[in-house]
């Protein structure tokens, strides 16, 4: 393995003092974490990433209603109030966001084999269709409200199911994907990451 200089001595032979070196842009300002899934066989997943926003600045008091405003205009109409389910599940004919407005949870995504994600009062967690999601443990007072984008609407929930795995792969390939991002909006990250 080829030794790398140190950041204080590479700086010295670009002729920069340190502080304006900059090795990678944090995650923030906007842009959020993004998980990816395969398909397991039973859950398809998406090759889209998932997008999760941590602590998403919100209006006033009432983070639940907070959230449904910042979903309408961003163009995803809020559809309902609940938590997750307790089962694995997954959208094969819509994108759904989940935005947590109080409580906290450990949420395992992406199927058996994916990944614990814990999440609080004020994440956003953006799910292409087809991925998995389920509940593990949360809070007593854990709520989420839960959005789709305009013309996906009549989304099927589905559970994991070896059988319904070929059928849903076909639904997943035909949902379109999003106009805008449900968080930042027509020039927020997912336009570009769900390219």
């Amino acid at each position: 393995m080829a030794h790398r200089p140190s950041l204080s001595i590479l700086s010295l032979v670009l002729g920069l003092a340190p502080t304006t070196v900059a090795l990678a842009a944090p995650v923030g300002a906007g842009q959020p974490e993004q998980l990816h899934f395969a398909d397991d066989g039973v859950i398809p997943n998406s090759r889209l990433p998932v997008l999760l926003y941590r602590q998403v600045p919100l209006e006033g008091t009432d983070c639940a209603a907070a959230l449904e405003r910042l979903f309408a205009d961003n163009a995803w109409p809020p559809q309902w109030r609940y938590g997750v389910y307790s089962y694995h599940h997954y959208h094969p004919n819509a994108h759904e966001v989940l935005g947590v407005a109080r409580g906290r949870a450990t949420l395992r995504l992406g199927g058996e084999q994916g990944q614990d994600v814990e999440v609080t009062a004020g994440d956003v967690v953006v799910l292409p269709a087809g991925t998995g999601h389920r509940n593990l443990q949360s809070s007593a007072n854990f709520l989420v409200v839960g959005a789709y984008p305009p013309d996906q609407q009549d989304f099927i929930t589905q559970r994991a199911d070896p059988a319904a795995h070929a059928r849903s792969v076909g639904l997943i390939a035909g949902v379109p994907l999003p106009a805008s991002d449900p968080v930042t909006g027509r020039k927020g990250a997912l336009p570009a990451l769900w390219r």
